[in-house]
């Protein structure tokens, strides 16, 4: 599903088997119970226009097809008076397929999404409130993932929270048979499989989160064999205080 050179149609299939999955999977609700319970306040709004609350500002990280992202916004739309999520992926044809995928699906309330074609890896995270990512860090080496996490905690007023597969024998299993029964897409019946292979136990994702200066952080498991990594910011912790994966 990474591969430039893999054929538009092949991508949109793998793209819709991914939203499948991650819908069955309960991803966006996940994300969102770990965000309501980080306690985001309502950000103070501009000094001109005291009277407008500024929107809670989350960018999605990876963001792929955008159907995390949009689901996101929809359920954080019905707890906050204003949010805005931002879905940013390296692939301008995804960023495509995430817009035509909210223009489908109206918000709830004062929530709004928009896309951008972004490189984590070569651009840091903007700034936000909160940052997400899903299913991305299985694609990274430890070094790159470290500086994910980090740049996102940098970037993050409130703190961040990452979802992404377990490496063992029942989240195989589930690939294999989740991709199969899903999905017709090659792609996806290839790629599911081999992203729990390269995916990583709660030890090896507490390196990453250590490395990255997010000692605090927690990780819980979450259905389907599911990490959920959590960092929530303190009051003593400015931006510039997240190290890059010097630790």
């Amino acid at each position: 599903m990474d591969d430039p050179a893999l054929p538009a149609a092949e991508h949109m299939q793998a793209l819709d088997a991914l939203a499948r999955i991650n819908m069955l999977s309960l991803t966006a609700s996940q994300i969102t119970g770990a965000i309501d319970r980080m306690k985001p306040r309502r950000p103070p709004a501009p000094a001109e226009s005291r009277h407008e609350p500024r929107p809670l500002q989350v960018v999605d990280v990876a963001c792929g097809g955008g159907d995390v992202t949009v689901a996101l916004a929809h359920r954080l739309g019905r707890r906050l008076p204003a949010v805005h999520v931002t879905g940013l992926d390296i692939s301008p044809r995804a960023v495509a397929r995430a817009e035509r995928h909210s223009r489908r699906k109206p918000k709830p309330g004062r929530a709004t999404v928009s896309f951008g074609v972004h490189d984590i890896l070569a651009t840091d995270c903007p700034p936000c409130d909160v940052a997400t990512v899903s299913l991305f860090l299985h694609h990274l080496d430890d070094d790159d993932a470290v500086h994910v996490l980090a740049s996102l905690a940098r970037a993050a007023r409130i703190g961040i929270v990452a979802s992404d597969l377990l490496r063992n024998a029942t989240g195989l299993t589930l690939a294999v048979v989740g991709t199969a029964v899903l999905s017709r897409s090659r792609v996806a019946r290839v790629d599911g499989p081999l992203s729990v292979r390269a995916a990583r136990t709660p030890a090896e994702y507490r390196m990453l989160l250590d490395r990255a200066g997010l000692r605090e952080a927690t990780i819980h498991r979450a259905w389907p064999q599911r990490a959920i990594l959590v960092w929530t910011r303190t009051a003593d912790q400015p931006t510039q205080a997240i190290a890059e994966g010097t630790a």
